[in-house]
Order: structure tokens, then sequence, then C-alpha cells
């Protein structure tokens, strides 16, 4: 069909000529036609639905029906792709059926008593029975009231919690304890952002924890997943960090209290906002009187009742040794990662070989000596101290005094407080930045809050103290220092000090050992040698005035003479002497030259103390062993502590040198633990004191046959020391600790130690002389007149 210009230009210019009309040739009576009056399908389904019936009418109602089914479905194809793309970040089947969880590794005492907890999280697991009624009522009464009624999602709450959500643009609520228990379980897959995919994905795994446990291991679960605010993870961690008792034994206030932290473990911390702890607690209170769970009138009658707690710090320095603990928990590292096991996820359980009485006693101890000693060495340095003058006897009697200044200290030695300013790594760091060393001390001078702070630590008298079952090994105590939170330097396994004279017994063992006499004489007179190689010369003196006057190595040891002990060393040889102490348990480079007699190297406390009860065993040297058994979370034994002893001296060498080291209690430096305060003379007891030079470090080390007990007192910087020669000997700094412990152990009937026990002796022993016998405890004293002082060397035998 073919138009004139004047058709196509009135079709053009006059749009009402555009329009069909019925009757026209494109669709006159037909189907698909429409009137002025009708409106044109615009969308492809109203155009499909237009072409297919011809009514509009029709059309339109099959186009609503269409959109009515097509947005349901595309709603839940969408949802389906997006969980589908969620499939990945979900926990897979398996984790839902076999979650994980991180629990403490928990070390015992020997005695029975909790040490420390080991953990990322700080969870022990509670059963469903071992968890109070309380706990669990107040959780779902304001947690989830429906709990025991939904299958994961409690669709009631959600319809409720949307609309607000939406209003609010904040998509929270409505969570199920179910809901949270996935969060807490797999919240690296699940996230705890706030967001839709966080709220779906969750809802998705509630649904198949629900599916797979019943509702009593789901609260279960929940329980001992739920932060109670760090470190407590779970609630048997909670019940005993925050009142001092299981789980099964807190009661309705302690249980609403613990509930209502859940909310805000920071802003409900019974312990640090019990107020605001006490009006949450009320409202967890009232929600339980509300679901029935407890008597109508409850809530108001407890409302005004305080939040009592009886909080114990789950930190290693809230430990009753916590300087033992943190040993224990680097040979657990150690173990663990040859063993495969995570200390701090896997749950074990821990028993160690500290008993917690003998702690206390060993803590106490420490304390009471160290803190009369701190006034001592106070006084001591203070304007009113002397070199020579002591102005008491009794160590405590010092306490009434308060100046802490050390002014003499530093008007004796006024380059002192220069150099330790240097040692400091604020000093360090100014000079790193170009500064001046003049312009450092000028500020550090002016800080007067730092001045006092670098000074109080250098003035502060420190102390360790170990003691061993010498028949084990077994560490039995262990006081690392003073108090961890302001020194974490442990004075027993760490700190390397000079021994001084509780060094000497090494030598004499060479020297026994060897053929040497008990009674062999040396004359107490000067020394002086000279090293070949190196030309040094060496000239030790005693404490005391050389007498000039023949001594047996006996008395020598008792009264720790250093002339004849020196003299000892080199007949015996350094090298000698070096390799006995490192038999016995030395383990620290020794420098083997003979000032090595009077103790120049430096040793650790622990390693001293196994090698003294080399002495104690009959010559049999034990490893420390601080750990005696692990076990898994199900109690299957993973390790147990078995090392055999190894021979480290002959017995009667063992024997004959305990032998010489009770003279040092009975009649030497050590004669106060039985002729003093102590009054110990009835238990069989050896020992040695130690002084280094300036009295820098104390020593005192005790054997019996029950326990063998070491002491160290000293300053951190060895620059400080004890002022009079009077105080700053270890038979008055470090025996005393010694003393108060073992006295204390002593009074506990028989417990740890006991009268009976004496060393044991070889089964057959050979005199060195034919009137020498060992000494008993109440025959020790001078050597037999028999002995003859120009016999050099008699072997003693075995």
């Amino acid at each position: 069909m073919s138009y004139s210009d004047d058709e196509l230009r009135d079709y053009f210019e006059r749009p009402e000529n555009r329009r069909r009309r019925d009757g026209d040739e494109s669709g006159r009576g037909g189907k698909g036609s429409w009137r002025d009056d009708e409106i044109r399908p615009r969308t492809p389904i109203g155009k499909y639905w237009f072409h297919r019936l011809g009514d509009p009418k029709k059309a339109a109602a099959a186009s609503i029906i269409s959109w009515m089914a097509i947005v349901p479905v595309a709603g839940a194809l969408g949802l389906g792709g997006y969980f589908l793309s969620l499939i990945d970040e979900l926990p897979p089947t398996r984790e839902i059926e076999n979650p994980e969880f991180q629990l403490a590794t928990v070390a015992y005492t020997a005695d029975g008593e909790e040490l420390q907890r080991y953990a990322y999280q700080n969870r022990s697991w509670a059963t469903y029975e071992e968890i109070s009624p309380h706990v669990i009522n107040a959780l779902w009464a304001t947690e989830d009231h429906r709990f025991y009624e939904h299958w994961g999602i409690d669709m009631q709450g959600l319809l409720i919690a949307v609309p607000v959500s939406i209003l609010k643009g904040d998509p929270r609520g409505a969570s199920t304890i179910t809901q949270q228990l996935a969060r807490n379980l797999y919240n690296t897959r699940i996230g705890r952002r706030v967001t839709v995919s966080r709220k779906l994905k969750e809802m998705v795994t509630a649904v198949q924890l629900e599916r797979r446990y019943t509702k009593e291991e789901i609260m279960e679960m929940y329980l001992n997943t739920v932060d109670f605010g760090y470190p407590a993870f779970g609630i048997e961690s909670a019940a005993r960090m925050y009142f001092g008792k299981q789980p099964r034994d807190l009661t309705l206030l302690e249980s609403a209290t613990l509930v209502g932290m859940l909310q805000g473990t920071s802003l409900y911390h019974p312990v640090r906002n019990p107020e605001s702890a006490r009006r949450r607690r009320n409202v967890v209170l009232s929600q339980m009187e509300r679901r029935g769970v407890v008597e109508r009138g409850t809530a108001l009658r407890l409302a005004e009742e305080p939040v009592e707690t009886s909080y114990r710090s789950e930190a290693i320095t809230s430990s009753l040794a916590p300087y033992f603990a943190e040993y224990v928990r680097r040979e657990l590292e150690t173990w663990a990662s040859h063993s495969g096991y995570d200390i701090y996820e896997d749950g074990l359980i821990v028993y160690t070989t500290i008993d917690s009485r003998l702690q206390k006693m060993a803590a106490t101890a420490v304390d009471s000596v160290a803190t009369c000693l701190q006034a001592v060495a106070d006084y001591e340095w203070s304007d009113e101290g002397d070199e020579e003058l002591v102005w008491s006897t009794n160590m405590c009697d010092y306490l009434s005094f308060e100046d802490d200044s050390w002014s003499e200290r530093y008007r004796k030695n006024p380059t002192l407080i220069r150099n330790i300013q240097v040692d400091t790594e604020r000093y360090q760091a100014m000079r790193r930045r170009g500064m001046e060393r003049s312009e450092i001390f000028r500020l550090l001078d002016e800080n007067e809050a730092y001045m006092d702070s670098l000074k109080a630590a250098k003035h502060r008298l420190e102390a360790g103290f170990v003691a061993m079952d010498p028949q084990t090994g077994y560490v039995k105590a262990w006081v690392g220092g003073r108090e961890i939170t302001r020194d974490w330097y442990d004075h027993v396994a760490t700190a390397r000090r000079q021994p001084g004279s509780t060094f000497k017994p090494f030598v004499y063992t060479a020297a026994i050992d060897n053929g040497w006499s008990p009674y062999y004489q040396l004359p107490d007179d000067s020394v002086k040698y000279v090293d070949p190689i190196t030309e040094v010369e060496w000239n030790p003196t005693n404490f005391t005035e050389i007498s000039g006057r023949m001594m047996t190595l006996r008395e020598a040891l008792a009264h720790s003479v250093n002339t004849v002990t020196a003299q000892l060393m080199l007949e015996v040889g350094p090298s000698t002497v070096a390799f006995y102490a490192k038999r016995m348990g030395i383990d620290t480079p020794l420098t083997e030259f003979p000032s090595l007699a009077l103790g120049t190297s430096d040793v650790t406390l622990l390693d001293l103390t196994q090698a003294y009860s080399t002495f104690a065993n009959g010559g049999l040297r034990y490893e420390p062993t601080v750990i005696s058994r692990i076990e898994d979370r199900q109690g299957n034994v993973l390790f147990e502590a078995n090392t055999p002893p190894r021979e480290a001296l002959s017995e009667a060498t063992a024997y004959t040198m305990t032998d010489m080291l009770r003279a040092v209690i009975r009649e030497g430096s050590g004669i106060r633990i039985v002729a003093g305060e102590y009054q110990l003379g009835q238990y069989d007891l050896a020992g040695k004191t130690g002084t280094t030079q300036d009295a820098a470090d104390t020593w005192f080390m005790m054997i019996h046959p029950d326990l063998v007990m070491g002491a160290w007192m000293g300053f951190n910087d060895p620059r400080y020391s004890f002022r009079t020669n009077y105080w700053g000997q270890g038979a008055r700094t470090a025996l005393h600790v010694v003393g108060t412990f073992f006295r204390d152990a002593a009074a506990v009937d028989s417990l740890f130690v006991t009268k009976a026990s004496r060393f044991p002796a070889p089964s057959v022993y050979g005199a060195p002389e034919t009137s020498f016998a060992p000494a008993g405890l109440d025959s020790l004293g001078a050597a037999p007149d028999s002995v003859q002082s120009s016999e050099r060397r008699r072997r003693v035998s075995w």
C-alpha cells in the first residue's frame, strides 16, 4: 500500500490521525485492537497477555497474577542463590557434629591445689549436670524465653525485631541462645559484624545445631563457650574467678549476676562496677520471676542485696607460685613442641611436683626476712647509718626507720648515679637521637618521678629460694623473687650470680674423691699465685684475720677459711674441681682458674641446689623435676616423669662430704640453725654459707635427708649491697630464709621432714684413719687426736 504526500503530511502533523480506530484496515474488529479510551500494555508480560487474550481487562488481571507469582519465585531464587554464595562461609557438617573447643591446660600442685591455667581462652568444661539450675533458668528466662519451644530461630521474636531493626537501621535482636552459640562456636566463619549476611549464616547454623543436639546439650555448650569477661571463658572459669566455687554451687544471686554480665562484661563487671552489676542482676531476677522460675516477690525482696564476690585473678601473677608456674609453662611449651600438642587449647591436665603447703611456707619466709633486711639496708645507707657500728643485731628492729634514700651510698660514690642512668634504655634512646650526654643527664635529673623509680628498683633487696626432694629431684617449693609484679626476673632458674663460699664443697669433693683425707692439714696462711701464662696474680684472703696455724680440711670448710681452700685448689687443680661441679649438676660455664675455688663463676640457685642434693642421697644426681605427669582431657597419660639418677659420686665420698658439711651447721658459720633462734639440733642437717666480694651476693645451702634447700639474697645490680660486714654475709641473710622455712616445715608433725631421717651411709665404710668414724649428731667437733698432720693423703675407700 502506498500513501500520497498529503496523507503522509496529515499523518505526521495531526497525532489524532495516528490512533487506530475500529473498522480501519490495521485491526478493525480484530483481536489485539484497542480504542482511544484504553491503555496500551507497556511491559512484555502485559503485551503477552493482551495478544494472547485480546481483552485488555483480562490481560491486566493476568499480568497482576503473573507478577504475584514471579516476585516470590524470583525472591526465593535470589535468596537461594545468596545462600549458595554463603555455603563456603558456613561451618561444614563435620564441624557442626564435632565442634572444637579451646580448653585451658590446668596445672595442679602435688597436693591437689590448682596452680595455674594456660590458655588463649581460660575455659574448662562443665557438664549440664554440673551447672546450677539457677544459672540455666536465669539464662533462658532472660536471653531466650521461648528456648524450649523454637527450633533455633524464634519466628515470633523475629517478626517483631525485623520492623524495629529496619526503622532503626540496625539489624539486631531476636538472636536465640542457639544462634548465639553458633556465633560463639564458629566466630571466624560467621563473624561478629552486625550485617544481614552474618545474621543469615547464624540462623542457618542454628537450625543445623538444633537438628543435631538436644536442648540440654545446646545449653551446656553455650554456657561453656560464652565470654564472662577476660580471662573467664565459660561458666566454670567465671564461677571460680568471681565467686571461688564450682558452677553447681552458685546461688540464685550469683547466677543472676553472671547471666547479667552477658549484656556487657565490662559495664556489668561485678568487681569493677558492682552497682551496675546489681541493677542488671535485678533485671535478670525480674525476668525469672516473670517466667515463673522463682517465686513472686523474689526480685523485690532481693533488689537491695549487694553484689558480693570472692574474686581470684587468673593471671599468672596471682598464682601461689608465680615464678614456678612460669617455669612450668616454658617446660610445657618445650614438651608440646615435640609432642604435637597445644597447651593453650588442648585442655591438658598437668600435675606438678610443688607442694602448696611448703610453697606457702617458703613465700612467707622470703617475705618476712626480706622485709626486715630491706629495712636494714635502707638504714645502713641513710644519714644515720655507719660502716662499722651495728645499730641492732635484730633485723626486724630496723623497721622503725623510714629513710630509703640511700643518700650515703651516692655520697660515697658520686659517679654511681650517672652510671645507672647510662645503663637505662631511656638514656640509650636519647643518645641514638643524637642528644649530648650533658643534656640527657639534665633532663633525667629534672624528672624526679623517673629518678625515684630508678633508684627504688636499684635499692630493692631481692631473694630466691628453692627446695627439692633429694631422693627424686622433685621441686617442692620455689620463690623466684619478692614480688613478680615488680620484678619478673627469676632468681632461682634464670639469675646467674657468683656463689661465693657455697662453691667450696666442690673443691673439697674433688679432693676427697681423689684421696685427700678430711683431716689432711694445711696452714691458714697467705697465698700468692701467679698464672704462668697470663701472669695474673691471685692473693686470696680470709673474711677474718689469718691465724697462721694448721687446719684440717674439715675445720677449714666448717669455718669457710679461704686460704686453706685456695691451697687445696692449687693441689687438686681447677679443671678437676670444675669437672666435679659439672658432674654434680652445675650447668653454667665455669672459668678454670684457681679463684674458682671461692665461687667467682656465675651459677644459678637451681643448679647449686641440685648439686647439693647429690650429697644428701649418697652421690646420685637427680635432675630437677617440676612436672610429674601430663594427661589429656580424657585422662590418658601423655607423659610421666621417670628419669633415672646418674651416679655423680661414690657413696663414701658423698657421705664424707655430708659429714664435713654437718660441721658447718654444728660448729661453723651455720651454727645459728642449731644454736640460735631456730633450735633445729635434733635434725640431721648439713650446709654451707656463702658471701661474695663486697657482699653483692649472700647464700645459704642446707641439706636434710628429706629436703634440700637453697637461698640467695642480694640486689639485682651488684653495685649495691649491705654497708656493714655484719649484715653483708649469708649467715645473717639467706640463712634466715632457710631457717624460717625449715622450722615451719618441721612443725607439721613429721609430714615433710622427720627427726629420725639420716643421710645414707655406705654399706661398707673404710675409715681413712683407725680412729676416724663419721661424726654422729651428738659428737660433731674437733678431729681425733690420733690424726697425723704430716700425712698428706689418705684415701677414703669404697
